[in-house]
């Protein structure tokens, strides 16, 4: 399996002074596209997000119920751990605080899966307390399965690997258990701003 389906070649834009992490530059209008592996194309009608793990109650919601829920606007600066960063992008859907409101969370992490296999590990407190969101529409339009639709994770103060595209749910767990990418010495975390890209960092 290719890790990377595709790199970005783009031109360098040093802008945006104190917007920019340490090492990332502004990819401007372009909107690159790696992923692990080939694109999934899941039909929304076929789609779904369960909450799972140690919680009081197992949720699962259909696209059409996900839809219905309380959705919100998100404007956030995105940051690749390639050193690209996209500034003020916008993007439309449901905080992971309305997702895990009613079913009691236990533990501290929480690990995201996705079509196609792909995992990532998040502690809690970095997907709770309004700073996380599973988004279905970017700038405006339903977000394209090339950029994670139906639907993605967006946790925009970590690097990106963290917002796992194609996202169908996560499992609250008591122990931190590594994804995809941190198995392959990806950091634990990956803060930008203190550029925790690799173990060790």
């Amino acid at each position: 399996m290719s890790f990377v389906s595709r790199g970005f070649t783009g031109r360098r834009r040093e802008s945006a002074p104190g917007r920019l992490p340490p090492g990332q530059h502004d990819a401007g209008s372009d909107f690159p596209v790696l992923s692990a592996g080939p694109t999934p194309h899941v039909p929304p009608d076929e789609w779904d997000f369960t909450v799972q793990g140690l919680v009081a109650h197992a949720r699962r919601w259909s696209w059409q119920e996900f839809r219905r829920l309380p959705r919100e606007p998100v404007t956030a600066d995105i940051h690749c751990v390639t050193s690209w960063s996209k500034l003020g992008t916008r993007w439309e859907g449901v905080s992971v605080d309305t997702l895990l409101a009613d079913v009691t969370p236990g533990g501290g992490f929480v690990v995201a899966f996705s079509d196609g296999g792909y995992t990532t590990n998040l502690p809690l407190a970095d997907v709770t307390g309004h700073k996380a969101w599973v988004v279905d529409t970017y700038d405006g339009e339903p977000l394209q399965a090339e950029h994670g639709g139906p639907a993605r994770l967006l946790v925009p103060h970590l690097y990106l690997w963290k917002s796992a595209k194609w996202v169908r749910g996560l499992v609250l767990t008591a122990q931190n258990e590594p994804g995809f990418w941190e198995t392959f010495g990806y950091h634990d975390r990956g803060d930008p701003w203190l550029q925790q890209r690799y173990a060790g960092d």
